[in-house]
């Protein structure tokens, strides 16, 4: 048990010392080159949001989530490195990149990074597809609905994935069904990394979540991913400390993508194969993620058959802001009650 605690806490640590270490010089680099948007929101139809962000969109950094995956991989790789190096019992035992529990979300990590950095770097430069640069979100929609039909069919047929667990009834049969079901997952988790946008909000939201994560994985004896999901704790508070407001830069799609598509492999991870209900809880533990893309859709819905707004301004948080909240309480309640439904959905799924 110490070791495993010890397995577990070390990424968290390292990374989140690694963190500290290389922002300085991640953060100068950011404001030197001015990687920051050129115009406020996606055009002329957000006067509202232009207004609430006419100062922090076109002079915060984008690209911070770089902090995050960066010092996450440098962890997870240097451990393995020092272990496959050392002669040591004892420092080979604290490897946890293997191909059962960790190379699937560390792949997911890695392209979800890679593609988010390519929409960042568009958008800062002020091309692509839309006035404000980046990627579409067709494409970016597309893009992630292949990778979540990729991984799919790797569980599916690689890892014999074909049920999903519910709380007292036990395994859900869903046969081929789990490949698609993967996609629509990944599609949902991925819609609310709009959540981003306020100082820490999204850092603190998804520190929670991969926080509780891990500790399903724990508990589930998948040590390995509970170090993993603990490595990615570790950046993302590194990522926080210098998020707090004022952010000295935003997650944006780097970040966002990567800590999505990998949160949705981690769910399924943590749930037929972990002999849990992972994704059953989801929707709980992510609960701020859901709501936020809840938000739009339903604003959406309002204003086409009703002819009017249900929000002053979507996702929710903006809405929060735009009747008089100031950003810092929007965020701090968004954490309180990110702890809140991350501790319900470990209460659901541990003691089911």
């Amino acid at each position: 048990m110490l070791l495993d605690l010890i397995k577990v806490f070390l990424p968290a640590l390292l990374a989140f010392a690694l963190g500290i270490g290389i922002t300085p010089v991640i953060s100068h680099y950011l404001y030197t080159h001015k990687m920051w948007k050129k115009k406020v929101g996606k055009g002329e139809g957000t006067p509202l949001f232009n207004k609430l962000h006419e100062t922090r969109e076109t002079g915060t950094p984008r690209m911070g989530g770089v902090i995050i995956w960066i010092s996450a991989t440098i962890a997870i790789v240097g451990i393995y490195v020092l272990a496959s190096l050392s002669n040591f019992p004892l420092i080979e035992k604290l490897d946890f990149l293997n191909r059962n529990q960790t190379w699937i979300p560390f792949a997911a990590l890695f392209i979800g990074a890679c593609i988010g950095l390519i929409d960042d770097l568009f958008e800062v430069r002020g091309t692509g597809d839309y006035k404000a640069g980046g990627l579409s979100l067709g494409k970016r929609l597309l893009i992630v609905g292949v990778v979540g039909l990729l991984a799919g069919l790797w569980f599916h047929y690689k890892l014999d994935v074909t049920s999903i667990g519910i709380p007292y009834f036990g395994p859900l049969a869903l046969g081929w069904l789990i490949i698609p079901l993967f996609a629509l997952v990944m599609l949902a988790v991925y819609s609310g990394g709009i959540i981003d946008g306020i100082d820490g909000l999204a850092g603190g939201i998804f520190a929670v979540i991969f926080g509780a994560y891990g500790v399903i994985a724990f508990f589930q004896s998948q040590i390995n991913l509970a170090a993993f999901c603990a490595a990615l704790l570790g950046g993302i508070l590194a990522f926080l400390w210098f998020n707090i407001p004022p952010a000295r830069f935003y997650m944006s799609e780097t970040g966002s993508m990567a800590l999505t598509l990998t949160l949705a492999i981690v769910a399924f991870m943590t749930d037929s194969l972990g002999e849990g209900e992972g994704l059953f809880v989801l929707p709980i533990i992510a609960f701020p993620l859901f709501a936020t893309s809840a938000s739009v859709i339903l604003q959406k819905l309002w204003k086409r058959f009703f002819g009017k707004k249900l929000f002053i301004i979507s996702p929710l948080h903006h809405h929060f802001e735009a009747i008089g909240w100031p950003s810092y309480k929007v965020t701090m309640r968004y954490w309180v009650l990110s702890v809140i439904f991350a501790l319900l959905g470990l209460i659901v799924t541990l003691v089911s």
